[in-house]
């Protein structure tokens, strides 16, 4: 049996949720999400390791069309961020249009519609498909010779196991990353030891977090206006963070002053301040933030050794120095898949061409959102979309709100069928890549999970917030050329 519908989402997580709203608004009711997992949510139904939450404040990093006056504290949870997406989705109906348990497993462009099957078995036809998968749910774990035979517990940190008790256990973390800077002051607490195999340090910088008191949440409820003024004064002040990754002197000054401070003030002994110390220009990597992590490094059941895993045999862990360790739990801490994640997607566009094929030499979508050779087909926080200084929930509504001018220009002009043209992405693709080439990402040697195989950063927007949200706000269907069902031309 095949489903119709007019636009199938892949992903019910805020990219998938927020499409939804913005194409019902635009008139398409027929609408179909299809997600893998039992629920909404995403990265914040998948991640619920200790102490997960979000690195931005709570108030700016949701829905522009559903504030919530309700949030507990500056930087909220993953299980109030959980609660926060179904308490929209129930109001929104979007419950309605899930299909739960259900993956993608490939979709083809037949000429005129998506054809689309999952991994159940089930067929759809859809005029448009929506990539909202997001890029980080696909664990990346490295290949080390014999962690498949580790014989404790073993898990990476958005599968954690909650059966596992970690009282007085020895506790390797494997990975430094922004999800290791979270639960690491957690377990740290109940574990007999804590052992963290660093290959390069973080720059983590504190952050003005704390509950919010029941009364400023009731005037919240009361003045509506109240919560919509603290959003920008959050937004107005993370946007002069982007000064950092823009290697202005001020900006840099401030926050290494910041950083240091956290650092030298939970950490006195200068052996150790040397370990923590990144060797990189901050601003190369993620820069994180957390008021526990230095302060946890200081225990004296965690140690930090300044070097990778060579290889595990049994339940003993030898560094890349040589040194060994022994271990009662395996933690990896290493993120995830992220340039390649929506290529492993199986899709097929125009003549044949596999996503696989058209990002061969690495990601690339016309303003990030609609991809050359594939019809009617956009994907939200693509490439270049990623943020290092703000929330991404501002991108992607950027996104959609282009996404949705489109759909309202298609109807207008009775087209039915849309491609991205492929001019206008060579040349984004090719601005991206040169504004990269002198920045903090990618100028002297610079390394991260924002590059692709290739060292190019494909992840990041290299600008502002408000430089993409005027962009998308100035592009329509002129990105495209338009097909006409009647005539069939271009």
């Amino acid at each position: 049996m095949q489903h119709e519908t007019d636009m199938l989402i892949v992903g019910a997580g805020f990219s998938g949720l927020i499409m939804a709203i913005e194409a019902r608004k635009r008139g398409l009711t027929d609408i179909t999400i299809l997600e893998k997992a039992g629920d909404i949510g995403g990265t914040w139904r998948e991640n619920t390791y200790p102490g997960v939450a979000c690195d931005v404040p709570s108030h700016l990093y949701s829905m522009a069309t559903h504030l919530n006056p309700d949030w507990s504290r500056a930087y909220a949870g993953g299980a109030e961020i959980q609660s926060y997406l179904q308490r929209v989705a129930k109001e929104e109906g979007l419950y309605d249009l899930c299909r739960f348990h259900t993956e993608l497993k490939s979709a083809r462009w037949d000429g005129s519609a998506w054809q689309v099957e999952t991994c159940d078995g089930h067929r759809w036809k859809a005029r448009f498909l929506v990539s909202a998968v997001g890029a980080l749910h696909i664990p990346s774990i490295p290949n080390i010779p014999g962690a498949d035979n580790f014989p404790g517990p073993c898990f990476h940190s958005a599968e954690w196991d909650h059966a596992v008790a970690l009282d007085d256990k020895r506790v390797a973390v494997v990975g430094t990353g922004a999800s290791a800077v979270q639960f690491v002051p957690e377990i740290a607490k109940v574990a007999k030891q804590v052992t963290i195999f660093q290959r390069t340090a973080p720059y983590v910088l504190p952050r003005p977090d704390g509950p919010i008191a029941p009364w400023v949440r009731r005037l919240y409820r009361r003045i509506p206006l109240l919560p919509r003024i603290r959003r920008k004064l959050i937004y107005t002040l993370f946007e002069f963070r982007h000064r950092v990754f823009r290697g202005e002197k001020g900006a840099v000054d401030f926050a290494m002053k910041m950083w240091r401070h956290a650092l030298e003030n939970a950490i006195p002994d200068a052996s150790k301040q040397k370990i923590l110390t990144p060797d990189y220009r901050i601003g190369c990597k993620r820069i994180l933030s957390s008021n526990d992590w230095y302060p946890a490094l200081a225990r004296d059941n965690v140690e930090v050794i300044p070097h990778g895993v060579a290889s595990i045999e049994g339940n003993q862990i030898t560094a890349a120095d040589g040194r060994q360790f022994h271990a009662d739990v395996l933690i990896w801490g290493t993120g995830f898949h992220v340039t390649d994640a929506v290529q492993r997607l199986n899709i097929t566009g125009e003549d044949e061409l596999t996503l696989r094929d058209a990002w061969a030499d690495g990601m690339q979508a016309n303003l990030g959102t609609a991809i050359a050779g594939f019809p009617n087909l956009f994907i939200l926080l693509g490439p270049h979309t990623g943020l290092g200084h703000n929330s991404v929930v501002l991108m992607i509504e950027a996104q959609v709100s282009h996404i949705g001018r489109v759909l309202d220009q298609m109807q207008k002009n009775g087209i039915r069928t849309i491609v991205p043209d492929g001019h206008k992405q060579a040349e984004f693709t090719k601005e991206m890549q040169d504004r990269h080439t002198d920045s903090v990402w990618q100028a002297g040697g610079c390394t991260s999970w924002y590059q692709d195989a290739n060292g190019r950063n494909t992840t990041l927007w290299p600008g502002t917030v408000a430089e993409f949200q005027k962009r998308m706000a100035r592009s329509g269907l002129e990105q495209y050329h338009a097909v006409n069902p009647q005539s069939g031309d271009s």
